[in-house]
């Protein structure tokens, strides 16, 4: 009887204290947020100044819980973003209900240090992660080769790739843009600067950019990358030390034997492709899907489908796909999707196209570091074109394709040791 007395004691005291604990700001990540890409904004902001919050994986499409204070209640307001008081009893429940179903609470730490690699004279607009950070107003510093070269990148915990064509060979608009002024300035720009730093080629030069970034990667960094930035990058480590480019980008043929001596225990997510060496055609290798999505599907039609992880067992993959949906709309790119059978089997893939051998969304270890690769290049512009003009996420609060985006940007600020699997 004593131990039954002292039992409801403690369960009393419990509710108690829960029902007078601090009260709570829950920002809600289900249909009843009014701007998902401005909510993570509002989270990079609360660590940012030192409060606390936590990322409630798989509860009402991956919520934020913050400590409440009037301030950031009151810059809820002004960014338009859905968010709600709740008391400690609340707090509690909220708590309860995620300790016994498939969710899990991760403690947000430390705001990471962010940086885009991209050239000087980029819009936010030419990239949707520039596009994404600076309209949910999460501060980013843009780099490229000079900083990457000069060892710098060891100053930042996450780092983007601008779709960026790392083989050297400018994107491949050689066919369609050879002429126009804007590709030979570009083609003047990275000539220039892959002599400034004694390289023969700008394929050399971006060979020695992709090292260095994996070297970043293995040292603990978080590379997240979409488009051309993916294969093309994957391609550059694998033809380490290997000519694959033709005259028209470096002055000499490729080397005849390339196809052969890519070494692909180089390489972060792919193995077994076959490189695209002609000038005229626009593709790097087999990897990119782009010609089989053309058939297969349009606009109206077009949805890939995101995985349902463990959030208890498998926190980073939950992470990275918190959204609320599950079917989430494609788009087009350089580098739309990847083929399946091309992908490394220790890669995760996070979200393809059912009953196709594509993979639009994957990640993996490397080292100390984690990477993930998104095919398409602007979630919400179908077939974003040269010229086109800018995406205004305005009009795309609630955009699930952005928000995979947005997700990659906080996965650093989570607890380390809440990831380890």
């Amino acid at each position: 009887m004593r131990v039954k007395t002292i039992n409801i004691f403690i369960a009393l005291l419990l509710l108690f204290s829960n029902l007078h604990a601090a009260p709570k700001l829950l920002i809600p990540m289900d249909l009843a947020q009014r701007d998902h890409l401005k909510a993570y904004g509002i989270a990079f902001w609360t660590i940012k100044q030192g409060g606390k919050s936590e990322w409630l994986l798989n509860y009402r499409g991956g919520s934020f819980l913050c400590d409440y204070y009037e301030p950031l209640e009151r810059l809820c307001r002004v960014r338009g973003v859905t968010a709600q008081a709740i008391d400690g009893a609340q707090a509690a429940a909220i708590y309860a209900e995620i300790e016994n179903s498939n969710m899990e609470v991760v403690p947000l730490e430390k705001a990471p240090r962010i940086a885009v690699y991209a050239p000087q004279g980029m819009d936010p607009w030419d990239d949707a992660v520039a596009l994404a950070l600076t309209y949910s107003e999460i501060p980013f510093d843009k780099i490229y080769d000079e900083e990457v070269l000069g060892g710098r990148l060891n100053e930042y915990d996450w780092l983007h790739l601008h779709h960026e064509d790392f083989t050297g060979q400018f994107g491949k608009f050689y066919s369609s843009y050879h002429s126009a002024a804007w590709y030979q300035q570009r083609k003047a720009e990275e000539e220039a600067r892959a002599a400034r730093f004694g390289y023969s080629s700008v394929s050399e030069m971006k060979k020695a950019v992709a090292r260095d970034i994996k070297t970043y990667i293995g040292n603990g960094g978080f590379l997240f990358t979409m488009c051309s930035g993916t294969d093309s990058y994957d391609i550059a480590l694998a033809a380490d030390g290997i000519d694959i480019v033709d005259s028209p980008f470096d002055g000499t043929p490729p080397d005849p034997q390339a196809q052969r001596k890519l070494d692909f225990s180089k390489c972060l997510a792919f193995e077994n492709f076959k490189i695209v060496t002609n000038p005229k055609i626009y593709e790097f290798s087999d990897i990119d899907m782009t010609e089989e999505a053309a058939v297969s599907r349009n606009e109206k039609n077009d949805y890939f489908t995101l995985f349902e992880f463990s959030a208890k067992y498998d926190p980073v993959p939950t992470m990275l796909t918190q959204n609320h949906t599950a079917v989430v709309k494609g788009f087009m790119g350089q580098t739309t999707s990847f083929n399946k059978t091309l992908i490394k089997k220790e890669v995760v893939i996070m979200g393809e196209y059912e009953g196709l051998n594509e993979a639009k969304y994957i990640h993996g270890n490397f080292g100390q570091g984690m990477w993930s690769f998104y095919g398409g290049h602007d979630p919400e512009d179908y077939r974003h074109m040269v010229g086109d003009p800018p995406t205004n996420l305005e009009l795309h609060k609630n955009s699930p394709g952005y928000r995979l985006i947005l997700n990659n940007v906080l996965f650093p600020a989570a607890k380390k040791k809440k990831l380890k699997t």
